[in-house]
């Protein structure tokens, strides 16, 4: 994917921006959550999800203590340091220090995001240090070259 490619990615999250928080949903316009945002787009711009999303509860991260998100993009997106992040790619979160990754958002900007959390709908925010302190990981989407 060329730079146009990466404001496709960022077009495409923007089509969400508003789509009320759901668990587990990834239905534009109608339930998202953070995960189904990342599907979402990742079937608007490149097509059919890799592999099925088995269920989990809003509290798998700390239930499990398993890095279950982290280990699924290190499959399918391509880890780089959090230092090149930029728009269209992926940031991974830890909500609590120690804790495994549970949250995604896709970078829209310098210093922006797009994400969706628990009683908000998908809205674009700064990435005011509170977030950038639990930043655990960065992705590009696959074929996305600089």
């Amino acid at each position: 994917m060329s730079s146009l490619q990466r404001q496709a990615i960022v077009a495409e999250t923007r089509r969400w921006l508003g789509t009320p928080y759901r668990h587990q949903a990834s239905v534009l316009g109608v339930g998202v959550d953070c995960l189904g945002l990342v599907r979402g787009v990742w079937r608007g711009v490149i097509g059919e999800e890799p592999e099925k999303t088995p269920g989990y509860t809003p509290n798998w991260a700390e239930a499990l203590g398993e890095e279950t998100l982290l280990e699924a993009a290190r499959r399918h997106l391509r880890e780089i340091t959090l230092g090149d992040a930029c728009e269209g790619d992926v940031l991974l979160f830890r909500m609590a220090m120690g804790s495994p990754a549970k949250h995604a958002a896709i970078v829209s900007g310098e210093d922006r995001i797009i994400h969706a959390y628990w009683g908000r709908a998908v809205c674009e925010t700064r990435l005011v240090p509170w977030w950038r302190r639990r930043i655990a990981a960065a992705f590009q989407f696959p074929g996305v070259e600089d």
